[in-house]
């Protein structure tokens, strides 16, 4: 590994430093707004009424359902296609690539408008039709269903770039041959000779997913739903103290997620001294 020479490492620490700022500074001062009352010093009632404020626990419940749902349905179209494509079809890759990046390119507001256009479009040229009961259950407010569609759609480009990085790690090909030629069939294959080595990639596409779901505002607030992230922007106005505090809260757990996973794949690694042996 190179080495930094002695005058490159100040810039170095001078960019760290700067990062450090950029990054903890906005979360310090977030802090002191949720525990400094003014008159009354520094008070902690913010976080400690968080669990008996109304709304919230069945916001966030409902947030981590459609993340779960979210995280199976988009896994589920995903791995499949991008093993298809490392073992049958490898120049439909920029296609399939172009399509898996679009949500990147078109603005929610459009996006949100064309699943409202389709959603009003659906009870008025289907009511006479068995379609009609879908697009109702796909709105219960209960568990929009939409919602997890639409989160599908979003997380497209993150799970791509992190399966394809996981792929790119292997020899695909030459696993599921081993495999077949060990008596497995194709499934099977996939199952237990591909899918252990994709761990890290798996993990890195789920948490993404997870992020995204629990942050994202645009898209259920415009369809008229109410998850985490709208109750804690509803909430805003009349308690800013607490929705402040909540959003801290919700940083400081992603990020012991992503410390958590990152430990996890370190562990899973095997170190090419352990290989040898």
């Amino acid at each position: 590994m190179a080495r930094l020479t002695p005058a490159a490492a100040p810039w170095r620490a001078l960019v760290l430093a700067l990062a450090a700022l950029y990054f903890l500074l906005p979360l310090a001062a977030s802090v002191v707004f949720t525990v400094d009352v003014p008159g009354r010093g520094l008070n902690l009632d913010a976080y400690t009424r968080i669990l008996g404020t109304e709304g919230f626990l069945p916001s966030l419940l409902l947030s981590l359902g459609l993340s779960a749902a979210t995280i199976a349905l988009v896994l589920l179209l995903m791995v499949p296609a991008m093993v298809a494509l490392r073992l049958g079809a490898p120049r439909l890759r920029p296609v399939v690539e172009v399509v898996c990046s679009l949500p990147l390119v078109v603005p929610p507001i459009a996006f949100v408008a064309g699943i409202g256009t389709v959603l009003k479009w659906g009870p008025e040229h289907l009511s006479r039709t068995p379609l009609f009961q879908t697009f109702v259950a796909v709105q219960d407010p209960g568990f929009p269903f939409v919602l997890v569609l639409a989160y599908t759609v979003m997380a497209l480009p993150f799970v791509y770039r992190a399966l394809d990085a996981g792929l790119r790690a292997l020899d695909v090909r030459t696993l599921v041959e081993a495999a077949r030629s060990c008596g497995a069939s194709l499934p099977g294959a996939l199952l237990r000779a591909v899918l252990p080595n994709l761990r890290g990639a798996l993990l890195n596409a789920a948490f993404l997913t997870l992020a995204l779901v629990l942050g994202e505002f645009t898209t259920a607030q415009l369809l008229g739903f109410r998850p985490f992230a709208v109750w804690i922007v509803n909430i805003s106005g009349s308690q800013a103290q607490m929705s402040v505090a909540v959003s801290v809260m919700s940083l400081l757990v992603t990020w012991l997620l992503l410390l958590a996973l990152a430990g996890f794949g370190r562990r899973r690694t095997p170190s090419p001294t352990t290989d040898r042996k």
